[in-house]
């Protein structure tokens, strides 16, 4: 085993504390009893009650979560056909346009995705609400998702998919009882993926957003410009909780599914000799 170097071990403390050092102030200011965001004045968490308190942060965080859990979810199944046709789908009409498409999102600024958005929902007359925030957000997180499956499928042992048709199941059956259930750890890192982007996203929404309808990030982009109060810093500890408490459920998923896939194959390779 290749032992780290003085300089990469200094590189990864100044990354891991230029990343994770605000955060932790941030975390710890959550718990102070003065208003004063930077200066110290006793343990509390009475901010977190004040937070809760808040009726405009209460249905921005409503609408946030509402808007991210549908998106996910829509991008998710897209996201996996469009990865499904990508690798499987070989050479056909049209494949480069098609996958120009998909992918076009991760490079396009989002500020141009935002606007285009816009003048695709006046053009169209939709009024903008829930409704144009989850069809904007399904449209740039189902590019993540499609490129989370479509690295998974291509190492997918099709023989697999080959055994399960000989033995006579249809298409469909083969790929919802043998292809879903190997590739399931890779969708639901991108569902993951899709509902972190869109728990975050400020541009997009911003332009795809109205009246009736404000997200989080909105609410608190809009709170930080008068000053940063203490309930922002709790309500960010918060959102910090639930990210982190949603990417160790991934890690474990995706753990436990290596280890019954391995226990498996082993089992089948025991079977055959």
């Amino acid at each position: 085993m290749k032992r780290l170097s003085w300089f990469n071990v200094t590189s990864l403390t100044l990354g891991f504390a230029f990343l994770y050092i605000p955060m932790i102030i941030l975390i710890i200011y959550s718990f102070n009893a003065g208003k004063l965001v930077t200066v110290w004045a006793g343990f509390s968490t009475k901010w977190y009650g004040t937070l809760f308190q808040n009726e405009a942060f209460m249905n921005a965080a409503w609408v946030t979560i509402k808007v991210a859990v549908i998106s996910s979810t829509f991008a998710t199944i897209l996201g996996t056909m469009a990865a499904y046709v990508l690798v499987r789908g070989g050479r056909f009409m049209g494949r480069t346009l098609f996958s120009g498409m998909i992918y076009a999102p991760l490079v396009m600024p989002e500020v141009i995705t935002g606007l285009s958005l816009l003048l695709l929902f006046i053009g169209i007359g939709l009024d903008r609400g829930v409704l144009t925030i989850v069809l904007a957000h399904t449209t740039f997180s189902m590019c993540y998702v499609s490129v989370v499956v479509s690295s998974r499928l291509v190492t997918f042992d099709r023989s697999l998919e080959e055994a399960a048709l000989d033995l006579g199941s249809s298409p469909w059956e083969a790929f919802r009882l043998v292809t879903l259930p190997i590739i399931a750890p890779a969708v639901i890192s991108g569902w993951l993926l899709a509902f972190t982007l869109s728990l975050d996203d400020l541009v997009i929404a911003s332009f795809t957003s109205g009246p009736s309808a404000t997200t989080l990030p909105i609410k608190i982009f809009s709170a930080v410009r008068l000053g940063v109060s203490p309930e922002i810093n709790a309500l960010s500890t918060i959102m910090i909780a639930i990210v982190t408490i949603g990417v160790i459920s991934a890690s474990l998923v995706s753990k436990r599914n290596s280890l019954r896939s391995q226990k498996e194959t082993q089992a089948a390779e025991r079977t055959a000799e």
